[in-house]
């Protein structure tokens, strides 16, 4: 899969629709529901770090990890300008089945369907992984794609514009797995670049995800349709997860 490398300098202008605010305010709001005070926050497939860096800023001890080295180059950047007050994000370049970090932390989040790119036998890893690093009685916070959303994508063409930038990209279901095949177009002077992308994404029911997780020691203390307050569209489009470290 080539994902994420031509699209990581245009991706938060292509992701301007995304509340990241909201969406932070959301993830701290549901902290509560941990059995001890959430100190430390990781931010499981963080992407350019906007979440991350609002958690900084918000007082958190934060760590980020990516698979793509693209962006975890703009994560850095956005760090490196984070306020003085602010202690700044640990970056690490770990693909999600191969979490391994120093120590424990209180919380972990993995949003915007980043889970989705893993297939079942990756996920399964992935939480046996963050079963390690999650303290017990912290919290797993994440979001899906429901069924309702990729089959509302399939066989469509979609384009998002920011200035400088378009994506344009072309969805296939076929019930497990969703094909994203994207173009990037990219402004350099009066020239424009291209870039393809191919993206895969695999469809988790919510009775597999709440098995696997049982097994990796989590348990699901609730399910929600969307983040309260931000990304929600009362159409059953995110599934968002709220699980406890045993």
């Amino acid at each position: 899969m080539n994902a994420y490398r031509g699209l990581a300098a245009s991706y938060d202008g292509l992701q301007s629709e995304v509340d990241y605010g909201a969406l932070a305010a959301s993830c701290v709001s549901l902290f509560a529901l941990a059995e001890r005070k959430v100190e430390t926050v990781l931010d499981l497939a963080c992407g350019t770090g906007s979440l991350l860096c609002l958690l900084a800023e918000r007082g958190f001890e934060t760590i980020g990890t990516d698979g793509s080295p693209d962006m975890l180059s703009v994560a850095a950047q956005k760090c490196a300008a984070l306020p003085e007050s602010c202690v700044r994000p640990l970056l690490l370049g770990q693909s999600m089945q191969e979490l391994d970090l120093y120590g424990t932390v209180d919380a972990a989040v993995c949003t915007l369907d980043g889970l989705n790119y893993l297939d079942a036998d990756a996920l399964r890893e992935t939480l046996r992984r963050l079963r390690l690093f999650v303290a017990p009685g912290g919290v797993f916070i994440f979001d899906v794609n429901t069924l309702e959303r990729f089959r509302s994508m399939d066989g469509r063409v979609f384009a998002s514009e920011s200035e400088g930038a378009l994506s344009v990209w072309r969805c296939r279901f076929d019930g497990e797995e969703c094909l994203i095949d994207m173009d990037v177009f990219a402004s350099a002077g009066k020239l424009w670049s291209r870039s393809k992308e191919e993206h895969v994404e695999f469809f988790h029911s919510p009775e597999f995800l709440s098995e696997a997780l049982a097994e990796a020691g989590f348990s699901v203390e609730k399910t929600l349709d969307g983040y309260p307050g931000a990304l929600a569209d009362g159409e059953g489009t995110r599934l968002v997860f709220v699980c406890k470290r045993a």
